[in-house]
């Protein structure tokens, strides 16, 4: 049976979760507990979140190694690489090749902004071991020529990386003291241990994979003799997998920039972290590292909702297996809708561990994207459940969240009634010959909608906003002209109209009142024009390629934009926006 590296990852993975509960239990037992839930969460999520990835990035990383290996290979000789001394050597290499890209990982900003993912978790424990990066395989391909050129196979390379990673898993942890003799030559607990501190005499230090006489051999070596503090100098304080991914690259891009010179905006990338130009540092000041501040990320959550993410997490967790089971098989168009899926199925997770989504917020969430995800691989059956799921859920959110002042909130009651006419016009749209009723429905739901982003502003205050979203109602209406019936000429047109001024209407209230919440609520009615633009666009122009995708969620983050940040404006704040 030959089982590719996913799969291989999918049976692993009860082994991780036995040991980490071997782990926890003895560090309870001792009174010595290195798991928090909501890191750990963080730390396994960023882990599946990698694996996922992976489907598409090893094809990257394993396709280019094949091309060189297959037009510059040295010594491609089969038999000698498949004995015993053959897949020993290439181990070993291949444990080389790592030490210096993982070295580079730690001394050019570029790959730190790849591996940094690792190293954010300021707890040192086994889940932290399955914390991985999503975007490593972009540039760390590079070190591995090597190997391609002197003709290891790209089976035996595979399955030799494999092996190392794995070995590496076991190393994190504070449970296990130093090993004598194979500290020495091994990357071990104690010599990992270090390689995670931030503490000075610790940073940038062993880097081995297997062996540790890499470090020793390159002067990177370093043995744990104070107390190690774990985590980042610059820390991340959240469980957005997505954001983790991202925050050093985000960082650089700034600094780039920022920076003068065209050297400068280079430099930033590929100097060591930390390293600034003169002239930034001086306009741009950052506190230097101070270890007696250092403060736990560790924001608190009830144990209902600790409750609730588990079992989500634990759901997203049994998806991840699913795909990573089948994803060699799977098309490249199903496997964007899974990652898709469970990215935003993580995200919410960690919004919900944060404190920033509250349960039902989740809820509303997972049910849009699995609304989404069913109708893009076409489980048409799964699909008419979460739909209407999807908005229902809205409709009681803002009914929960109106309840304690509903006799006095219009701006709720006419919220709730755009959201009753959006679900109205879903439903419809759900089956074939209703097209008219639901565009009818969603015409009302959009005339609500008006009349929500009519409440602390003016009509239509920014006529540039109101000329633009006309003028791409038109410019959609003369693309669509020729594909609609007389009758659908009349009903699109009343419908472009509707929804460019409900565009027109939300931009206004965003540059009057000038906050992030009428700017997402704004940035929602954007995005439903989007939406609308697309399925008309596949309906009567031209077919698009995973159309259901694209609709369903650019509509889906339009309604959830506009519930999540449509608020009310209290009286002091329409008195300050009349004064100004």
């Amino acid at each position: 049976m030959n089982l590719s590296p996913s799969q291989i990852i999918v049976l692993a993975t009860p082994v991780f979760f036995v040991l980490i509960a071997i782990e926890f239990a003895w560090g309870y037992a001792k009174g010595r507990n290195t798991y928090r839930l909501n890191d750990a969460v963080s730390s396994i999520g960023l882990g599946m979140l990698s694996q996922v990835s992976a489907v598409f990035t090893r094809l990257f990383r394993i396709g280019i190694y094949t091309a060189i290996y297959s037009s510059v290979a040295l010594y491609p000789n089969p038999e000698f690489w498949n004995t015993w001394y053959g897949w020993l050597i290439a181990l070993v290499f291949y444990d080389f090749c790592y030490y210096w890209l993982h070295r580079a990982g730690h001394e050019s900003a570029v790959f730190w902004a790849a591996h940094v993912v690792h190293h954010q978790s300021q707890d040192y424990n086994l889940s932290t071991a399955l914390r991985q990066t999503s975007s490593g395989a972009l540039f760390g391909w590079i070190f591995y020529v090597p190997m391609a050129v002197a003709g290891v196979p790209p089976l035996i390379f595979g399955i030799v990386a494999l092996i190392d990673l794995l070995y590496q898993f076991w190393v994190h942890t504070e449970h296990v003291p130093k090993l004598g003799w194979f500290d020495r030559w091994f990357c071990s607990p104690s010599n990992h241990r270090v390689h995670h501190a931030v503490n000075e005499r610790y940073l940038d230090k062993n880097y081995g994979g297997i062996l540790i006489v890499w470090d020793r051999l390159f002067g990177s070596f370093k043995e744990e003799d104070e107390k190690c503090v774990y985590g980042t100098r610059s820390p991340l304080n959240s469980w957005n997998p997505l954001w983790a991914n991202a925050e050093v690259y985000w960082a650089l891009g700034k600094e780039s920039w920022h920076a003068r010179t065209w050297g400068d905006k280079i430099r930033v990338w590929l100097k060591p972290p930390g390293w600034r130009p003169a002239d930034l540092a001086a306009r741009f000041p950052k506190d230097a590292f101070d270890m007696a501040r250092v403060e736990y990320f560790h924001p608190p959550i009830k144990r209902s909702v600790a409750l609730f993410g588990a079992v989500q997490f634990a759901a997203l967790l049994a998806g991840v297996a699913y795909f990573l089971w089948q994803a060699d098989g799977m098309a490249p168009g199903p496997s964007v809708v899974w990652l898709a899926a469970l990215g935003t199925g993580l995200w919410a997770v960690g919004g919900l561990l944060q404190g920033r989504l509250s349960m039902l917020e989740v809820l509303l969430i997972e049910a849009a994207v699995l609304a989404t995800a069913t109708a893009a691989l076409g489980l048409l059956e799964a699909h008419r459940v979460f739909k209407p799921l999807a908005l229902g859920l809205a409709i009681v959110l803002v009914a929960i969240r109106a309840r304690p002042v509903w006799a006095g909130r219009r701006f709720d009651h006419i919220l709730l009634a755009a959201l009753v006419f959006s679900l109205a016009g879903d439903c419809l749209l759900m089956f074939p010959g209703f097209f008219i009723p639901g565009l009818v429905a969603f015409l009302i739901a959009h005339l609500f909608y008006i009349a929500l982003f009519r409440q602390g502003s003016p009509w239509f205050a920014s006529r540039r906003s109101l000329a633009a979203t006309l003028a791409i109602g038109a410019a959609m209406y003369a693309f669509l002209f020729d594909g609609l019936n007389p009758v659908l000429r009349i009903a699109v047109a009343a419908y472009v109209v509707v929804i460019a001024l409900m565009a027109a209407q939300a931009i206004s209230r965003a540059t009057v009142l000038r906050d992030k919440a009428s700017l997402a609520v704004a940035i929602g009615a954007g995005f439903f024009m989007l939406s609308d633009a697309l399925l008309a666009t596949n309906r009567f122009a031209y077919p698009l390629p995973m159309v259901q995708l694209w609709v369903l969620s650019t509509y889906y983050v339009a309604q959830i934009l506009i519930v999540f940040n449509a608020r009310p404006v209290t009286a002091a704040e329409a008195s300050g926006h009349e004064q100004v």
